[in-house]
């Protein structure tokens, strides 16, 4: 059965519902990303902070958001959104976004992955090459739409024992059950959400959006 990574980069103040919704169904969850502000911010979020106290009393482990813009970002940058991550938000582990797929960058994603700590998930969007395997608890293999996703033919793919791959999918119709496509994909983690454009992980995947 596939399991449920959540990135819902909405301030809970603004969606209390949801993210009631989402601390709800923490058995049903891998992890739930936190994203104040395409990172950390600047300074500590306490409408943040208060989830995360409602996340870990529910036992969802919480990923802290860190953008690595395919390995040009500056690799202090990048420590200090995982380190303020950590003191503000008490994350256990990190995703990492915008991962390049690459050999040739897997150096930068090697120095980084020596400082973080707990589960470390790498968005690539893409298959990456195996020698991320060796880094990652969990593989983003795909991030994109439902309507690209489908006439994919499954191709699953093994990163060895212990790595988990993990399926990022938008535009997603009710009613479509995008865990089984996912998991004959090879894809043992998921999300699948009905949002489009530019921003449509400010939605939920279809079973947990709360009630009207």
């Amino acid at each position: 059965m596939s399991s449920l990574l959540v990135p819902y980069y909405e301030h809970p103040a603004v969606r209390p519902a949801e993210w009631d919704a989402i601390v709800a169904a923490a058995p049903r969850l891998y992890g739930v990303i936190l994203n104040p502000s395409s990172g950390p911010g600047d300074r500590p979020d306490p409408a943040f902070a208060e989830l995360a106290a409602r996340l870990r009393s529910a036992q969802v482990a919480i990923l802290g958001y860190t953008d690595t813009a395919y390995g040009r970002r500056p690799h202090a940058d990048v420590v200090r959104d995982l380190t303020r991550h950590r003191d503000w938000y008490g994350t256990d582990g990190v995703f990492l976004d915008q991962v390049a797929s690459g050999h040739a960058e897997f150096a930068y994603y090697r120095q980084l992955a020596s400082v973080t700590r707990g589960p470390l998930v790498l968005n690539h969007g893409t298959p990456p090459h195996p020698s991320y395997a060796r880094l990652a608890d969990v593989l983003v293999t795909f991030e994109g739409p439902w309507s690209t996703y489908r006439e994919t033919p499954p191709q699953p793919v093994s990163y060895g024992a212990g790595v988990r791959v993990c399926h990022l999918l938008y535009g997603v119709p009710a009613g479509v059950d995008a865990g089984r496509a996912a998991r004959a994909r090879g894809a043992t983690v998921h999300c699948a959400v009905p949002g489009v454009g530019d921003h449509p992980w400010g939605t939920l995947p279809h079973a947990l959006e709360p009630a009207r």
